[in-house]
């Protein structure tokens, strides 16, 4: 008898994982058929390279954005700590090389997230507030260190990493960006970590009372964000060249998108890195199709906008709330 429940269980479990994988797949498929269907070249194989590259710096900043979101907070500086990460890239990697530069990147990026987690924690202000104020403390040092002008560097070496495609013709960055999908979804469902941040997401006075460290498991979510935006900041300084001031400019919009979209709720404790992925497709696909068409820069921020309106409607767990505001 026992048996049989647990394999109803289990039916009941991945018929609803199924489920949930349903929505961005199909609006994946719709995008593909209608963007080909209006300019073929939206299917050809240079295209598609360049929705891989276009989107692995987008995927790591989404995958950063799920951990915080998953206990519920939310961080808005990721966009910004990918822009000073890549400022500090660019000048520091012809000094200390490519290892060395990876390290400044992660270590910023790890710090910021270090700040925003005790602030929000020890101080007990919302994270959306913490995160808006660091969103214009980052900024203003990027802009401050670079006076608004693009860094260039001499590292021959962290541009061939970022740009070359030594296995089957795939660009190392989307290599890169498929790797933390599989450690991240490794974290979230195989490990004491995953547990408890999924455990904060659902409630985090019943995680405490379940022994949970809440405040030191909320500040290393924090941590881990910006560690991968900082990781994520080198990357896309390795892809363009140059550290440039308006670098992350786009990806806080379109990483929130792609995570919600992907069917991870605002309200934290459902959805995952696995999910986030599908959400990134279904961003990245949008955006370069809407390229692809001549779609102006104003209507595909409406169109964003929409959707991230469309997708939250949908995802939100509204029995976490006892008002909506």
């Amino acid at each position: 008898m026992n048996a049989i429940v647990d394999g109803l269980k289990s039916n009941r479990f991945v018929g609803g994982q199924l489920r949930s994988f349903l929505p961005p797949l199909i609006a994946i498929l719709i995008l593909i058929a209608y963007f080909s269907f209006v300019n073929p070249l939206f299917l050809s194989a240079s295209n598609a390279g360049n929705i891989g590259r276009q989107s692995s710096v987008l995927l790591m900043v989404s995958l950063a954005e799920t951990a915080i979101i998953l206990v519920g907070s939310i961080d808005l500086s990721i966009g910004a700590l990918v822009t000073l990460s890549g400022i500090l890239t660019a000048l520091t990697v012809d000094y200390v090389g490519v290892v060395g530069a990876v390290a400044v990147g992660i270590a910023i990026g790890a710090l910021v997230g270090l700040i925003n987690g005790l602030v929000v924690t020890r101080l007990r202000v919302p994270s959306f507030l913490v995160t808006l104020g660091m969103l214009s403390i980052l900024s203003g040092v990027a802009n401050q260190i670079s006076q608004g002008q693009s860094i260039l560097f001499n590292n021959q070496m962290l541009l061939n990493i970022m740009n070359g495609s030594p296995f089957l013709y795939v660009p190392n960055v989307i290599w890169f960006a498929i790797l933390a999908t599989v450690v991240f979804t490794i974290i979230a469902f195989r490990t004491k970590l995953g547990r408890y941040l999924y455990a904060l997401g659902g409630g985090e006075l019943v995680a405490s009372n379940a022994g949970v460290p809440v405040t030191a498991y909320k500040v290393l979510a924090f941590v881990i964000c910006g560690g991968v935006c900082g990781l994520a900041g080198v990357m896309l300084t390795g892809q363009v060249g140059a550290g440039t001031p308006t670098a992350g400019s786009g990806l806080l919009l379109n990483a929130i998108a792609a995570v919600v979209m992907g069917g991870t709720a605002l309200s934290g404790g459902v959805g995952g890195p696995h999910r986030t992925f599908l959400g990134v497709l279904v961003i990245a696909i949008l955006t370069n199709g809407m390229d692809v068409t001549q779609v102006n820069s104003f209507t595909q921020d409406i169109v964003k906008g929409v959707v991230i309106i469309l997708a939250v409607s949908l995802t939100i767990d509204r029995s976490k709330y006892a008002f909506i505001k």
